[in-house]
């Protein structure tokens, strides 16, 4: 029995947390299925999934302006991440937003936190003052928040770690084929399922064909820089998601994303960064007054599948690290995430907006 795409009475607006699968990336995966070979045998069948393999390898890294030889896949951006800290981190002062992912802070635990500003903007000059007082140095910062949508201004980190001889590594999970990526000179780390593919597969982009210390040495597949047999089928979801997402025309639903924004404002609620350029799909929303868990459950019942923070926290939700980091107090635990989905449709949102603002409604007064 095949199951669902979406459980029948829910809307799916949690997008940042995984996407749903694009159809373009569940074909693709079921070809990579059929595909009898390893990637790393020299016969007929396995020469035939390496050339899956590479095709895949050559799109992911085209749609970030490199060439095949920097794309080294990996189950996930956590091994991504893990995998450049590993690489890069070795001997190396290093410095970590204090917005990032917990893929990012818990690889590098012994790193120093850099400030952000009120909007979860990194502090450039803070990190250029740091850097000129300390040697060889890596620096973590993430593309896009995962809870705020707030975009880094990576251009200007790329100067000043290139200024100090810096490596700069940045985890693009959330702005990868929703937000152009032209940065060059920096390692990247990607993730599938966020751009609507399937699950376990993802990327470490690095800034130049090089060989890598490897975190995972295995049977010397990725060329040496990841042991590990492919996951084929993932891998070549993964790349038609990239390709159909960063196809996108995102404008419709950023338009959907401001109305959700309008209708929570219309009943008390405050968004978070509302100021500063964002993602054109996520929303943090602070509902004063009322415990995140609270709406959550209230959202829950009434069929809207939210989230609060990550969704990398074994189900826990407690008050955000980011928005704290941010300068919140109790807004950190009274804050949602509504990520509207790349298929979201104009009635689900406006079904939406009546829900949040007949629940902000209940639960204030």
């Amino acid at each position: 029995m095949t199951a669902p795409l979406i459980l029948p009475g829910t809307t799916y607006l949690d997008a940042n947390a995984t996407e749903p699968l694009r159809p373009c990336a569940r074909d693709a995966a079921v070809g990579g299925m059929l595909l009898s070979g390893n990637p790393s045998s020299v016969h007929a069948e396995g020469r035939e999934a390496r050339r899956f393999l590479e095709d895949a390898r050559s799109r992911v890294a085209a749609g970030f302006g490199r060439i095949s030889g920097t794309c080294v896949f990996t189950s996930g951006a956590t091994e991504a991440d893990a995998m450049a800290v590993h690489a890069f981190g070795q001997e190396r002062r290093i410095f970590v937003g204090s917005t990032e992912h917990d893929a990012i802070l818990k690889a590098a635990p012994e790193a120093e936190i850099l400030p952000v500003n009120r909007d979860g903007i990194l502090d450039v000059e803070h990190l250029r003052a740091r850097l000129q007082e300390t040697g060889p140095a890596l620096v973590c910062v993430m593309s896009a928040n995962n809870e705020t949508g707030v975009l880094s201004p990576l251009e200007d980190v790329l100067a000043v770690c290139r200024d100090s001889g810096a490596h700069l590594h940045v985890d693009a999970v959330q702005s990868a084929g929703r937000v152009p990526f032209t940065l060059g000179g920096c390692s990247v780390a990607v993730s599938g399922h966020k751009m609507g593919g399937p699950k376990g597969a993802g990327a470490l982009l690095l800034a130049e064909d090089e060989p890598l210390d490897a975190l995972m040495a295995g049977g010397g597949q990725e060329r040496g820089r990841r042991g590990g047999t492919q996951a084929l089928p993932a891998i070549l979801g993964m790349a038609a998601a990239f390709d159909a997402a960063r196809a996108q025309d995102w404008a419709p639903v950023q338009r959907l994303r401001n109305r959700v924004e309008a209708a929570a404002k219309s009943v008390g609620a405050r968004v978070a960064s509302e100021a500063v350029a964002r993602l054109p799909n996520t929303s943090c929303l602070i509902l004063h007054g009322v415990a995140a868990q609270i709406q959550l459950m209230a959202l829950d019942l009434a069929g809207f599948c939210v989230s609060a923070g990550s969704a990398c926290s074994s189900g826990k939700v407690s008050s955000s690290h980011v928005l704290r980091a941010m300068g919140e107090t109790d807004g950190a635990s009274q804050a949602i995430r509504v990520s509207l989905p790349w298929n979201v449709q104009e009635a689900q949102v406006e079904a939406f907006c009546e829900a949040y603002e007949a629940m902000a409604r209940r639960l204030r007064k």
